[in-house]
């Protein structure tokens, strides 16, 4: 299964079609941004391997130059990736999906590649591959959030927010303690 009406909360189990879907979607958007894009990732929750998930892809695209990226959005368009302005300062938002239906596949994030956003996106993914016991208890509360706020996905992100910063917070010290490399073409 790929995408989910907007708004609503659905989980399902890792399903290998969201790597193959990533890795087209990659392949799309490195032709479109080219040099622009210093590393184009696969990440969220589709990108862990022993997490339900969303059936929303997220796609982590690092910008040597986020003004430049304005540039591409007629191009990103024509090819059925469109806009929705800054996800939070200094992060830009496009999605893909069934527009009719009011479903989205993608949520493609688009970050500056010297910074902090690029970074947690990476370590958050790494981290939870890496640890199984993390990934399980995050399991638990997002089953418990989907099941409360199926029909409210701001309730059910916000529910999560605090787990989150404290994998993240973790998953940096990981990086730094253990020297882990990250799998981003960036170094």
């Amino acid at each position: 299964m790929l995408g989910l009406k907007r708004g609503t909360v659905t989980l399902c189990p890792h399903e290998t079609e969201w790597e193959n879907t990533a890795a087209e979607t990659i392949g799309l958007l490195k032709t479109i941004f080219g040099t622009r894009a210093a590393d184009i990732q696969h990440v969220g929750s589709t990108a862990i391997r022993s997490v339900r998930a969303k059936p929303i892809v997220d796609i982590a695209v690092a910008a040597r130059d986020m003004e430049g990226v304005r540039d591409l959005i007629p191009a990103l368009e024509e090819a059925g990736v469109f806009f929705r302005g800054e996800d939070h300062p200094g992060e830009f938002l496009f999605v893909m999906g069934d527009f009719t239906n009011d479903t989205r596949s993608h949520h493609i994030h688009v970050c500056p590649a010297d910074g902090t956003d690029w970074n947690n996106y990476l370590n958050f993914r790494d981290y939870m591959n890496a640890h199984p016991e993390k990934t399980a208890e995050y399991d638990r509360l997002k089953g418990e959030l989907a099941e409360k706020y199926a029909l409210d996905r701001g309730s059910y992100t916000a529910g999560k927010a605090e787990f989150i910063a404290g994998i993240l917070r973790e998953a940096e010290a990981w990086r730094c303690r253990d020297a882990i490399p990250s799998q981003s073409t960036l170094h």
